[in-house]
């Protein structure tokens, strides 16, 4: 007698099979759902990195400042190196020794006067600010008459102390800053190879090689910016002195001082650079505000046209709008500090675009600035 089978049992070779396939669906879907979840963590570890760094931002900019320090330093300590045959730790003391000496010699010799003619300057600017709105019969924002009937006005002494106090925080903030990126350039500029390597750290081994060229050429590049924007602004600067001083106006000095520190900034450093000596001018009355427009005019053309192509096979050629809009939109992000670094930043940029993505990546071919620099220093 034969046992009894039900009618609907399955072979037990398809029961084991159909448990193998949810056995095997069941570990795929538990991989899918693991790799799902990788990818939710990776998504999100990015966004929380991109708010942290939006967060410690001027952190960021101070660093980069430092960078820029560093080689400037760099820079200045090579004939140190090269002909003296000191170390770079010894070169890096010489060229701070002559920079405080140089620093205080030309504090000595005309500190005094500097100071004279910035404060000349700042107590002529409300009255050439009062010429200005009276003559075109328009109002600037901020601007309030400070003399009413011979006596002060009580809410513009209100108004005063609240920018002097709020010019203060940004001056002691400025300070604090650039004292954190002079002592961090310094030592970034001993030993920056071992910063180099650091970076090179937090990439894939496969890629060292590469980034490793694209940090030193855009070190290089920097250097050769520096240089050029360096001896722009001493000629944009002597210019403006001496012009200012022919025209008769005001603290020729400080104008000059004031109008060589703007044209770090492309572009737009051109036109606020002649903006006080222009107030003045229209303080002063009668053609004098021509003759400046004139002078700055002419310094701007010359700059253009006979001191950048002067020094343009040491500089790094980038577009001019590249320069404006990035100046624009670093600003946006940074504020002041953003605009005054804009160009340095946009030239390391350039660079790393061109090497990585135009050169690598697209596999077109390009030239890279900074490179022929490093090629012939070998």
């Amino acid at each position: 007698m034969q046992p009894f089978r039900s009618q609907t049992a399955f072979p037990a070779t398809l029961v084991e099979d159909g448990g193998m396939e949810r056995g095997i669906s069941g570990r795929a879907g538990g991989a899918g759902e693991v790799a799902f979840l990788r990818r939710v963590l990776i998504v999100a570890a990015v966004v929380v990195l991109a708010l942290l760094l939006w967060q410690v931002r001027m952190a960021l900019l101070i660093a980069f400042a430092g960078v820029v320090v560093a080689v400037l330093l760099l820079a200045a300590a090579q004939p140190a190196e090269r002909y003296l045959g000191l170390s770079r730790s010894w070169s890096l003391l010489l060229v701070g020794v002559l920079l405080a000496l140089g620093i205080g010699l030309a504090g000595m010799l005309v500190g005094n006067e500097v100071v004279a003619q910035f404060a000349q300057l700042w107590n002529r600017l409300p009255e050439a600010v009062a010429a200005f709105e009276d003559r075109f019969r328009i109002a600037l924002p901020g601007v309030e008459e400070a003399v009413a009937g011979g006596a002060v006005d009580t809410s513009m002494l209100g108004t005063l102390a609240g920018h002097a106090a709020t010019l203060g925080s940004l001056v002691i903030g400025a300070g604090t800053a650039l004292v954190v990126a002079v002592v961090g350039g310094f030592f970034l500029a001993v030993d920056p190879g071992m910063y180099r390597r650091g970076i090179l750290k937090l990439l894939p081994r496969s890629q060292h090689i590469v980034a490793d060229e694209a940090l030193v050429a855009s070190g290089n590049a920097l250097r050769l910016w520096l240089g050029a924007q360096f001896i722009s602004m001493v000629l944009v600067g002597g210019l403006a002195w001496l012009g200012t001083w022919f025209l008769g106006l005001p603290s020729p000095l400080a104008l000059g001082l004031f109008a060589g520190l703007m044209n770090f900034v492309p572009l737009i450093g051109a036109f606020a650079g002649a903006v006080p000596a222009l107030f003045l001018a229209l303080a002063e009355g009668g053609n004098a505000v021509l003759w400046t427009g004139l002078l700055f005019i002419a310094i701007q053309q010359l700059e253009s046209n006979m001191i950048l192509p002067l020094v343009e096979k040491h500089m790094v050629s980038m577009p001019p709008a590249l320069l404006l809009f990035s100046v624009v939109g670093v600003g946006l992000l940074f504020g002041v500090p953003g605009i005054i670094l804009a160009a340095p930043i946009t030239v390391v940029a350039f660079v790393l675009v061109k090497k990585l993505y135009v050169r690598e990546t697209l596999g077109q071919p390009t030239e890279v600035p900074g490179e022929q620099e490093d090629a012939e220093g070998k």
